[in-house]
């Protein structure tokens, strides 16, 4: 199934008109032609079927014929996650934990953090693509970058750790801690790793430190293993 994605239609609509350049990717491209069926998706849960009606590469009309709405998974996953240096890594964890299920992700600007600028645009690109790709109807909420030290002081719903490489005893892995269905939230670092202030910080308001096991992870790779043991504990046998 080829699915196509627009958040503005909602669940009362009876038809869809596509912009130009879509239009023509499913008329000229895709060769999609007049009774021909395009799924779609809101990317709030709900996946539309819809008739061509009027195969323009100007303005491609379709006629909404059946609306499914996917229920709400039964946990809710928030990844607070420091950018890479190189752009393609982070864009590789955007990618990958679409796939795998994330509802929300905010990247946080670290002591250590060496890229301190980001573009949700091209952010917001990744993630659609691979939402489409995946299957899924629900699209992440993408925040805009906040600095760790802004971030560690906000209200937080839900159960919240932070993954460091500091020694520290005790410290418990993510899978011995996350319970299937509920709100978690979790920090991953930058290359460099948070620095003691952020550590300190972060444990003074009540996020928890945890392991993601004995290897050190790049920020990517972190970030995707906390993603997906979050996804396995939920996972229905």
């Amino acid at each position: 199934m080829q699915l196509f994605y627009n958040p503005d239609i909602k669940e009362k609509d009876t038809q869809i008109i596509f912009q130009r350049d879509e239009s023509k990717h499913i008329v000229k491209v895709l060769r999609k032609k007049e009774g021909d069926i395009l799924h779609i998706t809101n990317g709030n849960g709900l996946l539309f079927d819809a008739e061509i009606i009027k195969a323009d590469i100007k303005q491609c009309l379709a006629k909404i014929i059946s609306v499914e709405k996917q229920p709400p998974p039964p946990y809710y996953l928030h990844m607070i996650v420091a950018p890479t240096k190189m752009n393609d890594r982070f864009e590789w964890f955007l990618e990958k934990a679409m796939e795998i299920g994330v509802h929300e992700i905010t990247p946080v600007i670290c002591d250590h953090s060496e890229r301190k600028v980001v573009k949700l645009n091209r952010f917001e690109r990744v993630l659609q693509s691979a939402m489409k790709q995946s299957l899924h109807y629900q699209m992440p909420i993408l925040n805009e970058p906040v600095s760790f030290s802004d971030f560690i002081g906000e209200k937080i719903i839900g159960s919240k750790y932070i993954a460091h490489c500091e020694e520290e005893t005790g410290k418990a892995y993510l899978q011995s801690k996350v319970k299937p269905e509920e709100n978690i939230n979790i920090l991953i670092g930058p290359e460099g790793d948070f620095s003691k202030k952020e550590i300190l910080a972060a444990l003074k308001n009540n996020w928890v430190a945890i392991s993601l096991g004995d290897s050190r992870l790049r920020t990517e790779t972190a970030a995707i293993v906390a993603c997906h043991t979050v996804a396995i504990t939920n996972q229905k046998l």
